[in-house]
C-alpha cells in the first residue's frame, strides 16, 4: 500500500481522531488496567505523523516526543482496516527520519504485553528489548524498546 505520510500538529482534528480510536482499543485491550496516566504533555511534543491513502483517507498516527536527552516513540496507531499493509513501517521511517532531524540519537517505546503484533513490528524493524524506563515504571506489564538511530 502507498502511503503519504504528513507533519500535522499535535491538536489536528485528523491526529486527535485516530489518537481516541486507539484510546478505544487500548481500553478494550486492558480493561483491567487501562488509564492514560502516562497521557502526552503537548510541550513535550515534537512531531506528529499522520499516515494517508492516496484518496486521503488516514490510516495511522504517530508522534515523538522528548523524554530527557531522548525521543520517545508515541501514539503508534494503524486503523484496524489497515493492518498489514505497510502503513506502520512507512511510519516508523518518518518517525526516524524526523528524529535525526531533530538531532536524536536514541529512540525509546512502550507498549504492552497484550500487544505482540506490535512487539513483532518493533523487533522487526530494529528495536530491542530495554529494561522498563521511567515514567512507566509502575506499569510492570510495560515491553520497552530502544533502537540508535544511525547518523
Amino acid at each position: 500500500m502507498v502511503v503519504h505520510i504528513e507533519s500535522v500538529d499535535w491538536d489536528d482534528v485528523t491526529a486527535v481522531s485516530l489518537r481516541a480510536a486507539m484510546a478505544a482499543e487500548m481500553q478494550l485491550r486492558y480493561p483491567d488496567r487501562f488509564n492514560d496516566r502516562n497521557g502526552v504533555d503537548a510541550d513535550t511534543v515534537v512531531y506528529t505523523g499522520v499516515a494517508y491513502t492516496a484518496d486521503r483517507e488516514p490510516v495511522g498516527h504517530a508522534a515523538l516526543r522528548r523524554l530527557g536527552a531522548d525521543l520517545e516513540l508515541k501514539r503508534m496507531y494503524i486503523v484496524p482496516s489497515h493492518r498489514g499493509t505497510g502503513v506502520s513501517v512507512a511510519l516508523l521511517v518518518a518517525v526516524e527520519q524526523a528524529a535525526a532531524r531533530l538531532g536524536g540519537q536514541r529512540l525509546l517505546l512502550q507498549t504492552g504485553d497484550r500487544q505482540p503484533d506490535a512487539v513483532r513490528l518493533y523487533e522487526k524493524t530494529g528495536f530491542t528489548r530495554i529494561p522498563i524506563f521511567p515514567p512507566y515504571e509502575t506499569q510492570t506489564y510495560s515491553l520497552c524498546f530502544q533502537k540508535i538511530l544511525q547518523r
